[in-house]
């Protein structure tokens, strides 16, 4: 088969639901990269700078808006988030596939610029269980805890924007759902079929 163009997938759901496991479970395919998205928050321990996020400036991440070097951003919880374009682009004419872990927002602005995006909604089993992991990382304050359940109910609220919802009540499972959603995916019949078309009836005349 000739080269073709890589999909864009957006991973998002509430914070606490497991985005970032499950993205590292997609991650293992050599087909898949990730996209580092640019924020102006504080790293958490063990995060570094271009693998996780590229940590900046607020003033430096403005500039980059003003530029228009975003696919996409957003504040939130009063930091700044963003991903870059020219790197998404790049790898998507390569034929790669391009994973973004970002929050419902964003997903909803890429999806208005690239309507081709695959859009996958990452659900807790419940607000009760979802409560019980954000307290469990101890990197947050019972404030910010309580922000992120309140945003999480608006955000579910939006599911019907997406395409694929997943509960991630087992990784193991949730994982293998994302999988076979990108696998069927891989089998959808583009918009512009006539050039697959022509590729057969190339190969029929040199038969």
């Amino acid at each position: 088969m000739s080269h073709s163009k890589g999909k864009l997938y957006i991973i998002s759901g509430p914070s606490g639901t497991g985005k970032g496991t499950i993205c590292s479970r997609l991650l293992q395919d050599p087909r898949n990269e990730f996209s580092v998205s640019m924020t102006t928050r504080d790293p958490r321990p063990g995060e570094e700078n271009g693998r996780e996020y590229w940590f900046v400036t607020r003033d430096e991440f403005l500039e980059n808006v003003e530029k228009g070097n975003f696919l996409e951003h957003a504040e939130v919880f009063d930091n700044y988030y963003g991903t870059p374009k020219d790197m998404v682009m790049k790898r998507l004419e390569k034929g790669r596939n391009v994973i973004l872990d970002i929050d419902v927002q964003g997903g909803l602005q890429v999806r208005q610029a690239m309507p081709d995006a695959v859009l996958i909604f990452i659900l807790p089993p419940s607000l009760t269980e979802l409560r019980s992991r954000l307290e469990g990382r101890h990197t947050d304050s019972q404030e910010v805890i309580e922000k992120r359940l309140s945003k999480a109910v608006n955000e579910i609220r939006l599911i019907g924007e997406y395409d694929y919802y997943i509960v991630n009540d087992d990784i193991e499972r949730a994982a293998a759902k994302a999988l076979a959603i990108m696998a069927a995916e891989d089998c959808r019949v583009p918009a512009k079929v006539r050039p697959l078309i022509r590729e057969y009836e190339q190969q029929q005349k040199g038969e």
